[in-house]
């Protein structure tokens, strides 16, 4: 009993993670994006606008990934989703 309490517990934790990791990135654009209206700064902060887009986009694909393989892992996706046997081309090239 204790040990599926444990698991939960970490998956919990993959999946809280990326979200503040996401939500630092959306902080990070937020920041650089409002920056640009203030008078005082003389231009555009790309490099931490795409620091924050490239810190927002990695944890969303991880989730993305992750959750697309645990549906598949019960056969909970469309069929254009499910992963392709290699002997399955094989059998369509003749």
């Amino acid at each position: 009993m204790a040990s599926l309490l444990g698991q939960r517990i970490v998956a919990l934790i993959i999946m809280v993670v990326p979200f503040v990791i996401a939500g630092y990135g959306i902080k990070t654009m937020r920041d650089a994006f409002y920056l640009s209206f203030n008078p005082n700064v003389p231009s555009f902060f790309w490099g931490h606008f795409l620091t924050g887009a490239l810190i927002f986009l990695v944890p969303v694909l991880f989730i993305g990934g992750f959750v697309l393989h645990h549906e598949r892992k019960r056969n909970r996706v469309q069929p254009r989703f499910m992963k392709r046997d290699p002997e399955d081309d094989e059998e369509d090239d003749d």
